[in-house]
């Protein structure tokens, strides 16, 4: 009867540790195997699968716990994408890590990330969503730009080539919203 009585009282205090961790998320989005959340304090936590870094807490390791990803405060959005993740901060820039064999981090290079990186040359940004093995970030022009992997032509450049650094979607304008899939 003690061991249950024990066992009830570690099991309720991992509860308790995890609801009071995440207790203060504003936002909160899934990728593929690990989960994202913005909390009230603007940083981000992660949990999940962590093969490729996506958690962004400098570690491979895949946690059952929120852990807070590394460096970034001011953070006003997340997505989850297949193996990778992207925050925009408020001062409109966009921050990614994890898989980057297509290019997802946008960045310039194919080298995966544990940590957060700035994708190259976006400013104005306010919205983005991930998809598999891309990403998307929508401008305050109203233009969306792209980035990783576009075997089917999921960029919306007119071509099939991936890209690892943002590209602008052709054909587009005024737009409002965006979505991964």
């Amino acid at each position: 009867m003690k061991v249950n009585q024990y066992l009830l009282f570690f099991l309720f205090s991992i509860v308790n540790c995890f609801l009071t961790t995440i207790s203060n998320a504003q936002t909160i989005s899934g990728g593929a195997y690990h989960s994202l959340s913005v909390c009230s304090d603007s940083s981000a936590m992660s949990w999940g699968k962590n093969f490729y870094g996506q958690l962004g807490n400098g570690t491979n390791t895949n946690s059952n716990i929120p852990v807070q990803v590394s460096s970034l405060t001011n953070i006003i959005a997340i997505a989850g994408g297949s193996g990778h993740s992207l925050a925009l901060k408020n001062d409109g820039k966009v921050w990614a890590w994890g898989y980057n064999f297509h290019g997802e981090l946008g960045n310039g290079t194919n080298i995966n990330s544990n940590v957060p990186v700035q994708v190259s040359s976006l400013s104005g940004i306010i919205a983005i969503a991930s998809g598999t093995y891309h990403s998307l970030a929508l401008k305050n022009d109203g233009t969306i730009w792209t980035w990783g992997w576009n075997n089917f032509g999921q960029l919306g450049n007119g071509s099939f080539t991936s890209s690892n650094v943002p590209v602008l979607v052709s054909s587009l304008s005024g737009i409002t919203s965006i979505e991964g899939g």
